[in-house]
């Protein structure tokens, strides 16, 4: 037994001796075959050094051997380079120079343009001006309606004179013709584009008229539905209709403006029929000495009832007071007379103070001179 011990015993020890001399056969193994990758990768840089170095070493020579080829196609290279760019110059030169050029042709354009618009203004200016001055200087006939171109209306101890304001057109002119305490008739435009409320301004009031625009001459105020000698039957009556249906108490009509379309028989009878049938009266405003209206009157056996004298075609105080006191004149004389005016300021300012000169006679409206006969 004590030998089988000793047996096992060196039988263990010599194993375990034996073990560490396997190890290290096994890692010489290894270290041997890093070696060996480590010297063959070396190998191959070496290798893969001297192919690279041969190739470029054949790449050099080829340059060295034609460096005067090298030389032209470099010198070539940079000629096109230049030209490109010279090219590239030249038509940014071309654009800007075509771009300015367009932009002078623009403003010289623009600066004729503006030249073209003032001289345009300047001659609207100067045609308005003209224009002003020849409505301002306008001055319709100033004479006397005859006797026998009128039926006299009933005449009373003391002479009568109606005063018809003509062109009110808004409330301010009608608190003027108001303020001046006087019967004054005013004559209200038809509603147009300035003042399309125009027929309001009747609302209320009891002595009125309607200022009817017709066709004139050369100054000529024309609006909206002026009434035109071209006009055929059917317009003249439409226009009428709409005339009583906006002023449902008004009675007499008078002419704006109009010399052409009461010197026009035929268009001054269409209308003067047309006013018959809605009830109205026409005054003549007497804007041209050959009006057609006294003959149209007496065919339809009607009173012609005309304006005798128009007092402010001058606008000064005393101007307007001579006519004024020719307006008296023609009334003592036949017992009644009508004038026109306007609600220019200085037209109210000289009725107001023309109280030395009217006292002689009594200022009257239109519908008190010419009352409605029974049953109308």
């Amino acid at each position: 037994m004590a030998k089988e011990r000793k047996r096992r015993t060196s039988s263990t020890r010599s194993t375990t001796k034996k073990a560490p001399a396997r190890r290290s056969r096994s890692g010489s193994k290894t270290n041997r075959l890093k070696k060996d990758l480590i010297i063959f990768s070396m190998v191959l840089t070496m290798v893969a050094m001297v192919v690279f170095g041969y190739f470029m070493g054949k790449h050099e020579a080829t340059i060295e051997s034609n460096p005067h080829t090298l030389l032209q196609k470099s010198t070539s290279e940079n000629k096109a380079l230049f030209e490109s760019l010279e090219a590239l110059k030249q038509e940014r030169a071309l654009k800007e120079k075509k771009k300015e050029e367009e932009l002078a042709q623009q403003r010289q354009a623009m600066q004729q343009n503006e030249r073209e618009k003032a001289t345009l203004q300047a001659q609207n200016r100067q045609e308005q001006k003209k224009m002003t001055k020849k409505k301002q200087e306008l001055s319709y006939p100033e004479d006397v309606v005859h006797d026998e171109e009128t039926i006299t209306a009933s005449k009373s101890k003391k002479p009568k004179l109606v005063i018809i304001i003509d062109d009110v057109s808004s409330k301010s002119q009608l608190n003027a013709i108001f303020a001046t305490g006087l019967k004054l008739t005013p004559s209200l435009f038809p509603p147009y584009h300035l003042s399309p409320s125009n027929h309001k301004l009747a609302e209320g009031l009891r002595h009125y008229m309607i200022h009817l625009p017709m066709e004139s001459g050369t100054v000529f105020d024309k609006q909206e539905k002026t009434l035109m000698v071209t006009d055929t039957p059917e317009m003249i009556e439409e226009r009428v209709r709409e005339l009583r249906s906006l002023f449902p108490t008004a009675r007499f009509v008078n002419n704006h403006t109009g010399s052409v379309f009461t010197g026009h028989y035929l268009a001054m009878e269409r209308l003067y029929r047309a006013l018959l049938k809605e009830g109205f009266v026409f005054v003549d405003s007497r804007t041209i000495a050959g009006s057609k209206v006294p003959q149209i009157a007496q065919k339809y056996a009607q009173r012609y009832i005309a304006r005798d004298i128009f007092i402010d075609n001058k606008h000064s105080v005393s101007s307007i007071h001579k006519q004024l006191k020719q307006a008296v004149k023609i009334a003592q004389k036949r017992g009644y007379a009508i004038a026109i005016g306007h609600p220019h300021e200085v037209t109210l300012q000289a009725l107001a103070s023309a109280g030395e000169i009217l006292k002689e006679i009594e200022i009257i409206y239109i519908d008190e001179l010419y009352p409605p006969k029974a049953g109308r």
